[in-house]
């Protein structure tokens, strides 16, 4: 595969992922978070399993695989899809996306202690300048401005609402699904453990929502069901498809890394489509993110340069 190409596909799932959370996020309130959390996830699996089917993949698990899937189905499609549908419903895009898309720095020191990936100066270099960037991104200016200026105590504790927790969770979940994948795909495919995670995870999602709303569908719009499509087979099928087959074949560090370009994506969709423009501070934020993906991705080369001649 060239490089470009490959390249392009890495980050993809980045890209859909910060366009589905824009999409999902205005049909919490008249879907709930269980109806969205469970259709996003189990028609993806269908789609996902019927792909792999298709492109004569092996569907099954293996046995030996079957305790780190049921643990990767509980981290990643229970704990990470609930903390996410919860933290949508309670937060917007500012403070609670910058919680969210800190999960860069969780895989990158878990998979140091794990899997001895290195990450030399240049690399804990290009993290720390992504984590500021996405803060620069995704925090307002004025509230940077009081962080700056040691704000005072009552006024810290109106920032700290049950939104930005469950999406500091939902980070820390994704992070050790990101990890668990090469345990759970070790002697089965990672396409096909996605797919049935997928689906094993949403059943759950599915019960709850019918016990809170019964077995009646939401009252959207067609658009409305035009931006869950979109979030389920391209935020999700293909997203999660490709993210956990790069997880489980590449190296996760600089892998991962690429997340801190999901809020730039759902910025940029933004300003295409809403006609949002971004101002002075975010347009720093983008360049230490760009700046950052950099610098983890080329730590090696940029650390220990190749001799010349």
């Amino acid at each position: 595969m060239a490089p470009l190409r490959l390249w392009l596909l890495m980050v993809l799932p980045f890209a859909l992922w910060g366009t589905a959370m824009t999409a999902m996020a205005p049909l919490l309130a008249s879907g709930g978070p269980w109806f969205v959390a469970a259709f996003r996830l189990l028609p993806a699996g269908v789609v996902l399993m019927a792909w792999a089917v298709v492109s004569g993949r092996r569907w099954s698990l293996d046995r030996r695989d079957l305790a780190w899937f049921l643990l990767f189905t509980l981290v990643d499609a229970c704990l990470f899809q609930g903390l996410l549908a919860c933290g949508l419903a309670q937060t917007g895009a500012g403070l609670g996306s910058v919680l969210i898309d800190s999960q860069p720095l969780l895989v990158a020191l878990l998979a140091r202690v794990l899997f001895a990936e290195s990450i030399n100066p240049v690399g804990w270099l290009g993290l720390a300048l992504g984590l500021a960037g996405i803060v620069c991104l995704g925090v307002p200016a004025d509230l940077l401005g009081h962080w700056w200026l040691l704000l005072d105590p009552p006024q810290f504790l109106q920032l700290l609402q049950p939104g930005e927790g469950w999406m500091l969770l939902a980070a820390l979940a994704m992070a050790v699904g990101t990890v668990l994948i090469r345990y759970a795909a070790r002697h089965s495919d990672p396409v096909a453990v996605t797919a049935w995670h997928m689906l094993l995870g949403g059943c759950p999602f599915l019960l709850a929502a019918e016990w809170q709303n019964g077995w009646t569908l939401p009252n959207w719009t067609l658009a409305d069901w035009g931006r869950m499509g979109f979030a389920t087979l391209l935020g999700s099928a293909l997203a999660y498809g490709l993210f956990f087959w790069f997880a489980n074949r590449r190296d996760l560090t600089t892998f991962s890394s690429l997340g801190f370009l999901t809020p730039v994506f759902a910025l940029a969709t933004g300003g295409w489509f809403l006609g949002e423009r971004l101002d002075p501070l975010q347009w720093v934020g983008a360049l230490m993110v760009l700046v950052s993906v950099v610098c983890v991705s080329q730590r090696r080369r940029l650390w220990e340069p190749q001799p010349v001649g």
